[in-house]
């Protein structure tokens, strides 16, 4: 095997800094903070290709605990989580010393994106997350300015589409919430974790629902037909995966 001896300002690099080309994220830890398992996936297979590393956290208490142990390069939010608000946790993030390189939200609302940055995130990446040219770029053009000095590249026109035992697994999730929903608290995360699946997967009915469920919900309406609406697509969806 080949080695070579580093120079001086070599040294002073991070070995991420050096190992770039071709996969751009070589080296780099993402810690991604979702809870559904199908958008996971779709970042693992996109760090992958890129060279980076993953964690993963799927609510705030689990990525408050990976975070005490590790230091990630880039941290992914998703703003609807089971347990709080992750806005919350990139202001939180934004506000630590020393901050960590590259924070990012991601939501299956766009709408959100200028309350995240207003949070303090660097740059925010829409369900569905399937884009490896984009998410590369989302992370590149926003490390620290020591890595700005990269190569210019053609950026990769892969298109990722995660295993769909993750949706299987988000599906049935949702069934669960919904045979045990009973206040508000469970209705608003039904709809925001319903509505990110179903853009992720593709699939305008079951995002329609959901849209409907929270707008109903919001406006203080009987919910009784929009869950049962809910439950039988959820129910139809979970029979095709199983025959997939």
């Amino acid at each position: 095997m080949l080695t070579q001896t580093a120079t001086e300002p070599e040294k002073s690099l991070p070995h991420w800094r050096l190992t770039l080309p071709p996969r751009p994220l070589s080296g780099l830890t993402v810690l991604v903070v979702e809870d559904s398992r199908f958008a996971s996936e779709a970042v693992r297979l996109l760090c992958l290709k890129s060279g980076a590393r993953i964690r993963r956290a799927d609510c705030l208490r689990s990525a408050t605990r990976h975070l005490r142990t590790y230091r990630p390069a880039v941290v992914i939010v998703d703003l609807g989580l089971p347990d709080g608000d992750g806005g919350q946790l990139i202001a939180d993030l934004h506000a630590v010393e020393p901050r960590v390189p590259v924070i990012l939200a991601m939501s299956g609302d766009p709408d959100r994106a200028r309350e995240a940055l207003a949070a303090g995130a660097d740059g925010f990446l829409p369900k569905p997350v399937e884009s490896l040219a984009l998410f590369q770029q989302t992370i590149l053009t926003v490390l620290p300015p020591e890595t700005a000095a990269v190569v210019l590249r053609v950026l990769p026109d892969d298109v990722i589409r995660p295993d769909r035992s993750g949706l299987r697994d988000d599906l049935t999730h949702v069934a669960e919430l919904l045979s045990g929903a009973r206040d508000t608290t469970a209705v608003d995360y039904i709809a925001r974790f319903l509505a990110g699946v179903a853009r992720s997967s593709h699939d305008p009915a079951l995002e329609a629902a959901a849209t409907e469920l929270a707008r109903d919900h919001l406006a203080g309406h009987a919910l009784a037909t929009d869950l049962a609406r809910i439950s039988s697509l959820v129910q139809d969806r979970l029979s095709r995966v199983a025959e997939i």
